[in-house]
């Protein structure tokens, strides 16, 4: 059974950093396109960061990129995106979603088969 689950969302100020965890059970990892997605409250869930299982290749949200870095650890069998100088507008839930079809990711939701529960991502003073 696939199961995703996040972790590392939370409180913190702007221009600080999270790391979200996503861990993966159930399957192993990089044969699957990992996205991140969030989405924040009365908008729609939007792409933030993917990674490719084909090369590892990732994408970015022009929103996003500079600031946030998606990762792979194969051993653990987790994902990461690393959160630096994040905004107000950063907040939201994100989420971490599974792709085992396509060599090349996207931020299209449709493409994902199984997302995680979501982690809380706040940014306020």
């Amino acid at each position: 059974q696939v199961q995703l689950v996040e972790s590392g969302g939370g409180l913190v100020q702007p221009g600080g950093s999270l790391r979200l965890s996503c861990a993966a059970s159930g399957f192993t990892l990089d044969s699957y396109g990992i996205g991140w997605f969030r989405q924040a409250p009365g908008k729609e869930r939007e792409g933030v960061s993917c990674i490719s299982s084909y090369d590892g290749s990732t994408v970015y949200a022009d929103t996003v990129k500079g600031r946030f870095t998606i990762s792979r650890d194969n051993a653990k069998n987790t994902v990461y995106l690393q959160m630096n100088s994040l905004k107000p507008e950063d907040t939201a839930v994100y989420y971490c979603a599974a792709d085992s079809l396509r060599d090349f990711c996207s931020f299209y939701v449709y493409e994902y088969d199984d997302w995680g529960q979501g982690t809380q991502v706040t940014v306020s003073s």
